[in-house]
């Protein structure tokens, strides 16, 4: 059904939508995913060589300017997801957004083709001002903010073809697939692409990666007739405040002593149809934003459903498993940019043929391209026999397991960086592919964690918030690129200070004369403490029942006691079975 002719409406679609949706409408989020991601993690990982190369930035600049452009681009995931759970639907926001990527994709592969808009080759620091700088801050915002907006609303695109109950197992193999489908595209972006812009030339790269995306986002459009499309309701944003608002003016008032007492409206008096969620006790507080006052009338601003009170409580437990996540994120920056400069200034050659080192990832993304299989037809089916769980294990187990792998794979990295340093001192370079260990350990950490945190965000959140709080995490990645922009200034500033050679651990543009292995070191640490501060957050958290509806029933209210009112105040109130 068409966006125009649906009813206003959260969660389900309408009658004839069952007949769309499903694997033949995700397939082409699929073929997008696998074509965008080909420039996308392209770019991410060469990008670091082109900004040091081509824009004369020195070592630590390079690493910041691209860890600030990832951390901006998944930072503005939240304007996609806000946009589609608001004012258009998932798929429109998704093609606004990509025709903004498109756009600085053009304006990038401008300016890597036209030499007056690069520094002068003999200028060493400094080099970019002026309209050249404009044309790249430029280019670069607007990339951050047409894939931020995209990957805000695609997943929750994605997933809603599989937003019906007896589709818990499809919603599972959805997320496996979506990873699957941004690494195939991944593996040949770090090769191909990446080999283009590094061997012959970077606009090149940059065209080919604009072309790729624009296909993409054709076939995206191509695929309207099978999805089931959501149409947006009330701001999430205004349903927050809301509760919040409402619970603060009424604090002084009494904890109601049941969740009986609490204001709820039945499905005929709601003008959409909302998703019910059952009363929870955590953050009690936030109850008395359900408590209808004497002489009051229940309207917008003056009491909340207990409903929308548990959308505030879903979104508030989500919140430390949110921050538990981004130290994983700030150490996958490093792949990103110090673990490229260290092959960079390693052997790089297989036989005859020199491998770019921004292209060594694809030996963990193939090897991933593997596993995603194995984990969805051998793994998943084994698990659900132990653990009756749709997916196998939960959610949060699964980011568990990835938490504990991305801080093995920081120790590794130092462990190598040790390495290739005493060969260097011996006048020798190791194999470029010794980093395919830190590589191999954190890639397979990424499926874990990513699919673990999207299917979480997905499932535990409220219907009329989905993009939104799949955009979560996509925030724990901005967080967690920007934190390292601050680690890598703090910790060059104290170790300055502090070290007997007055230089920091990551200063100049030689990475022979750094420290990078304990910078590494640093982050297997805090990694490992951070696993601690999860596994008490996950303990905490209590997933949201699967079937609310089940377990809410309205009762009439002369068989019910109220809170400071008559019958009058309130129109209906739920009653939880126990």
């Amino acid at each position: 059904m068409g966006e125009e002719n649906a009813k206003a409406s959260y969660s389900s679609l309408g009658p004839m939508d069952k007949k769309k949706g499903g694997f033949t409408a995700s397939s082409f989020i699929f073929v997008l995913l696998a074509l965008d991601s080909m420039g996308f993690v392209a770019n991410m990982v060469s990008m670091v060589l082109y900004f040091m190369y081509v824009m004369k930035f020195d070592l630590a600049h390079s690493a910041n300017t691209l860890t600030n452009f990832m951390g901006s681009t998944f930072l503005l995931s939240l304007i996609g997801g806000f946009i589609s759970d608001t004012y258009l639907s998932r798929f429109t926001t998704c093609l606004i957004f990509g025709a903004v990527e498109i756009l600085a994709l053009v304006l990038m592969t401008i300016q890597a083709y036209s030499k007056d808009l690069h520094p002068k080759p003999s200028c060493m620091s400094s080099c970019v001002e002026g309209g050249m700088a404009f044309m790249l801050y430029a280019s670069l915002c607007l990339l951050a903010l047409g894939s931020g907006g995209v990957r805000g609303a695609l997943p929750a695109l994605g997933a809603d073809q599989f937003n019906r109950k007896e589709e818990a197992k499809s919603l599972a193999t959805f997320f496996n697939g979506f990873m699957l489908s941004s690494t195939l595209g991944a593996a040949i972006g770090v090769t191909a692409i990446v080999y283009v812009s590094t061997n012959v030339a970077w606009y090149w790269g940059f065209f080919i990666s604009t072309i790729a995306t624009f296909v993409g986002f054709a076939v995206l459009a191509i695929g309207k007739p099978f999805y089931r499309l959501q149409i947006p309701g009330d701001s999430p944003i205004i349903r927050i405040v809301q509760v919040v608002v409402i619970a603060i003016k009424n604090r002084r008032l009494p904890q109601p002593g049941s969740p009986q007492e609490l204001y709820e409206i039945s499905e005929k008096e709601s003008n959409y149809s909302e998703e019910k969620i059952a009363h929870t006790d955590q953050f009690r507080f936030l109850d008395k934003a359900a408590i209808v006052g004497k002489d009051t009338k229940p309207q917008q601003w003056v009491v909340c459903t207990v409903t929308q009170v548990e959308e505030v409580k879903v979104l508030t437990r989500m919140l430390p498993i949110l921050f538990s996540t981004i130290i994983m994120n700030t150490c996958l920056a490093q792949l990103q940019t110090f673990s490229v400069q260290q092959g960079n200034a390693m052997n790089r050659y297989l036989g005859s043929f020199e491998v770019p080192a921004p292209s060594v990832p694809v030996i963990p993304l193939l090897f991933m391209s593997i596993l995603i299989p194995m984990y969805e037809f051998f793994f998943v089916p084994f698990a659900r026999k132990i653990t009756n769980h749709p997916a196998g294990i939960t959610q949060l187990q699964r980011v568990g397991v990835g938490l504990v792998l991305s801080a093995i794979s920081m120790a590794v990295a130092g462990i190598v960086e040790v390495k290739r340093k005493n060969q260097v001192h011996k006048d020798m370079k190791i194999s470029l592919f010794w980093l395919s260990f830190q590589y191999a350990i954190f890639g397979i950490a990424d499926m874990f964690t990513l699919v673990g945190l999207l299917e979480f965000f997905y499932k535990e959140a409220p219907a009329g918030m989905k993009s939104l709080s799949t955009s979560f995490t996509w925030l724990s990645l901005a967080f967690g690129y920007f934190l390292s922009s601050i680690f890598v200034d703090v910790i060059n500033a104290v170790t300055k200070r502090i070290a007997p050679s007055k230089q920091g651990w990551l200063h100049g543009i030689d990475i022979n004369e750094n420290n990078v292995h304990l910078f590494y070191w640093f982050l297997a640490i805090l990694s490992c403490i951070n696993f601690a501060n999860y596994l008490y957050w996950a303990s905490w958290y209590k997933y949201k029942t699967d079937e609310p509806a089940s377990k809410i029933q309205l009762k009439p209210l002369n068989q019910i006691p109220l809170i400071n009112g008559d019958p009058s105040t309130q129109d209906s109130v739920i009653k939880t079975n126990e």
